[in-house]
């Protein structure tokens, strides 16, 4: 397992798009894209990959599309968002700030 910094420089990949991942727990990455557009959320990926509002209806993370994912892993994605959602809100401006 690599050791990296839960909040790490941004890392480019294909097609000149960059990727930071903000949180990590239960087998489960949780990144930003550098240049991706509003509303604010995140891409997840565990099993499969699916794409998480941070405000959806009422204020809470909400779910755009999941694949790949079982209900339980989907469940559990959207626990973790909601219980880091401060934190992953506060990245994503810090990100989009500039």
């Amino acid at each position: 397992m690599l050791n990296r910094k839960p909040l790490e420089k941004p890392i480019h990949i294909g097609y000149g798009f960059g990727m930071v991942t903000v949180h990590r727990e239960a087998g489960l990455r949780i990144s930003i894209f550098t240049d991706d557009h509003v509303p604010a959320h995140v891409h997840v990926r565990g099993d499969g990959h699916a794409k998480v509002a941070l405000r959806g209806s009422g204020g809470r993370p909400e779910l755009v599309f999941s694949r790949g994912m079982s209900v339980s892993e989907a469940r559990k994605m959207l626990r973790i968002v909601g219980e880091q959602q401060a934190l992953l809100l506060a990245r994503w401006d810090e990100i989009h700030r500039s």
